[in-house]
């Protein structure tokens, strides 16, 4: 079952979603394979430092985090990653990592990598290590208003 918090969001928004079930899996690349969607396609969530403050950086599963491009792109003077211990207790609904991309439920800003914007669709995780959400790219820019910046490079 997708997170509740999640869910009760887009129910109310009256937003289209499909959830997508798969297998156990823990990493990006893992989750893409189980569940038969591309890597350029689904979203993973990294959590990310601005000068202190907690973020989510969205980006394809295929890529990573270019910290000195994020840097550059928000006009920071710190950008880091975040590790799991300073952010697991923000996610009280999600298993650790796979907390899905709408940072304004949780209080943080939302930045989307720019290839993200290109999809008509979005898939990312649902709160756990077995449930995707795909709905368009449109309603998640709608209602999470992501900043979009160009920080992802391929692995």
């Amino acid at each position: 079952m997708p997170v509740q918090k999640l869910r009760k969001f887009l129910d109310e928004q009256g937003v289209s979603y499909q959830t997508l079930a798969h297998p156990p899996a823990f990493t990006a690349q893992e989750i893409a394979a189980a569940a038969h969607v591309s890597g350029k396609e689904l979203a993973k969530t990294v959590m990310v430092k601005i000068d202190g403050r907690m973020a989510m950086a969205v980006l394809p599963a295929s890529t990573k985090v270019d910290l000195d491009q994020f840097l550059e792109a928000t006009i920071a003077q710190r950008v880091e990653l975040a590790s799991e211990q300073e952010f697991e207790d923000r996610f009280p609904d999600c298993a650790v990592g796979a907390m899905p991309p709408f940072g304004n439920l949780y209080g943080m800003d939302v930045y989307v990598s720019g290839e993200l914007t290109d999809d008509e669709d979005i898939v990312f995780n649902a709160g756990s290590l077995t449930e995707l959400i795909r709905l368009s790219y449109r309603d998640f820019e709608r209602l999470v208003r992501p900043k979009v910046l160009s920080f992802a490079e391929a692995v």
